[in-house]
């Protein structure tokens, strides 16, 4: 199936992300047919809730969140918020979660990539 013009992640790595060509250095949501720059906290430690909210009106079916250089848990309240809504969440670290994200957008699942650029 041919990715056309959406989102696909076509490189990351220390520092960045290359979304559709365009390099990005900040925390940022990617979806199929959108962008969010700014997204999240500082550092995997800092999840709240508004960041979870923010999800939440994308709706998307599954959230893949990638926490930097390694996998790290939020709080109890923050991983369980997203499924007690029907979206679907995982965390993982970031380089996972690109991947992830590339393999559900070829799958045409309505997938967001909530990405900690460290």
């Amino acid at each position: 199936m041919s990715l056309g013009n959406r989102n696909r992640i076509t490189s990351y790595g220390p520092g960045h992300v290359i979304v559709a060509g365009q390099r990005h250095t900040r925390n940022l949501i990617v979806m199929a047919d959108r962008l969010i720059p700014g997204w999240g906290p500082a550092n995997a430690g800092g999840f709240l809730l508004e960041h979870m909210e923010a999800l939440v009106q994308l709706e998307p079916e599954l959230v893949l969140v990638g926490t930097g250089t390694r996998l790290v848990f939020p709080r109890h309240e923050i991983m369980t918020w997203l499924p007690l809504r029907g979206i679907g969440l995982e965390f993982m670290d970031t380089g996972a979660a690109c991947r992830a994200y590339n393999f559900l957008l070829g799958e045409d699942r309505r997938v967001a990539a909530a990405l900690l650029i460290a």
